[in-house]
């Protein structure tokens, strides 16, 4: 396939996934999952839910108003205005309507992620089966996105990862996802007769093997120098920045940005050089380059002071309207309109043999409970003196973002939360 058809049909891709679609058709059958007439058969990986699924084809980060497109377009406007060709033209592609739905071969495989990575387990991510899963990245699009010919380019939509509760967390969260190639002459421009952009040489922390010493800091500093000058763009130029080193199967070196936030030091996005192997699997092999991955809601959350994660899912017009005809860069601070108070109860069990792990209970909790949960969280275990059987309590948090709940109705949800964990996880309510 030539790379004008590989472009052509990811375009394609993206207008079958466009803002205007409605809510998925959903059916859940004793074999199969089946999602807007797809079918996927049923396996010992399945372990994708109702409650999740509903989430597909929402697109916050194209719904106009809403403070994830706001910031969308703000980072949309940065990279089009920072990196112009010669023509004046932008060199970034955004690719923002791509299916979340992508074959486990894409979403691990093609960034060099180890078969026994934590990232793999089910109880980190929602597989339909062994094949197929709900993309934990959108990294997963990379390799297809190089391999189709682009160099520069913004990949933006909804991931999916089983993940704890609490008001920074949801199982849906909204990324955006960077990169840049460059050949010889592209990275070194006066330079490139008395340098070489690879060599057959030794892995260190400050380079791979492939990479020439100059390649590597030359890739760095480029990638350091636009993402600081993104998050001064986003959050102002007197914000504090630092770099840590970190690792990730797919960059190397790798780095984490962080800014100060409130007096504490916050973890904002994730890069580095991009592993030469993904670029060899991908049909590049005389380029070099850099990417890197960071959260929406994390930034939006900071920069409007949006308290609880679970605002951005909310139709409630108090919140909507405080974003509604703002510009990308209009400075907005998020003002509560009413805090509905919480409900807290407690659920205690005795573990069955061989225990369990705690991402299958928030996954009940939030199941059943669905976005009226809050917060779970483990207040209290102990191990019997003479059974040795192990118990713990968690409490689980109530609230409403749009009306009072009332504690019956509460009992009830819980009630229901206690009997799923008993019958699915063999829990022994205390």
């Amino acid at each position: 396939m030539t790379q004008l058809m590989k472009s052509l049909r990811i375009f394609a891709n993206q207008c079958r996934n466009c803002t205007t679609k409605s809510a998925p058709s959903i059916e859940f059958t004793a074999s199969t999952v089946n999602i807007d007439g797809r079918k996927f058969n049923r396996d010992k990986w399945t372990n994708v839910t109702p409650n999740i699924l509903k989430h597909l084809n929402r697109n916050l980060h194209l719904k106009p108003g809403h403070p994830l497109c706001l910031l969308r377009e703000n980072i949309i406007s940065f990279m089009y205005k920072s990196f112009p060709n010669r023509a004046g033209n932008p060199i970034f592609s955004i690719y923002d309507r791509l299916d979340p739905i992508v074959t486990t071969k894409k979403n691990f495989d093609s960034l060099l992620i180890p078969e026994d990575h934590p990232s793999r387990k089910p109880s980190d991510c929602y597989y339909l089966n062994k094949d197929f899963i709900l993309r934990g990245h959108t990294s997963a699009h990379q390799e297809e996105l190089i391999a189709s010919g682009l160099d520069s380019f913004v990949v933006m939509g909804d991931v999916y990862r089983r993940d704890e509760i609490d008001s920074s967390h949801f199982p849906v969260f909204h990324q955006a996802e960077g990169v840049r190639l460059f050949a010889k002459h592209e990275l070194f421009d006066d330079d490139r007769q008395s340098v070489e952009l690879f060599e057959d040489g030794k892995r260190t922390s400050l380079k791979q093997e492939y990479h020439t010493e100059i390649t590597s800091k030359k890739l760095q500093h480029d990638l350091k120098t636009c993402l600081t000058k993104l998050v001064h763009h986003l959050f102002g130029s007197d914000v504090e920045t630092r770099w840590t080193e970190t690792y990730f199967p797919f960059t190397h070196p790798s780095f984490e940005l962080e800014v100060k936030f409130q007096d504490k030091w916050l973890e904002l996005l994730g890069c580095g050089v991009i592993e030469q192997q993904i670029l060899y699997n991908a049909g590049v092999p005389d380029k070099v380059g850099w990417a890197f991955g960071l959260g929406l809601e994390r930034i939006a959350m900071r920069l409007y002071e949006i308290p609880d994660i679970r605002l951005f899912w909310s139709n409630d017009t108090g919140f909507l309207s405080q974003f509604e005809g703002a510009t990308p860069d209009k400075k907005i601070k998020y003002k509560s309109v009413s805090q509905y108070p919480q409900c807290s109860n407690d659920v205690s069990f005795w573990l069955p043999e061989g225990g369990i792990n705690p991402s299958d209970i928030y996954e009940i909790v939030r199941g059943v409970g669905g976005d009226i949960v809050e917060q779970v969280r483990l207040v209290d275990e102990f191990v019997h003196p003479k059974t040795k059987k192990r118990s713990q309590c968690y409490r689980i948090t109530y609230r409403h973002m749009e009306r009072t709940l009332n504690q019956a109705e509460v009992n009830e949800v819980h009630k229901r939360i206690e009997a799923q964990l008993t019958s699915e996880l063999g829990v022994t309510i205390r």
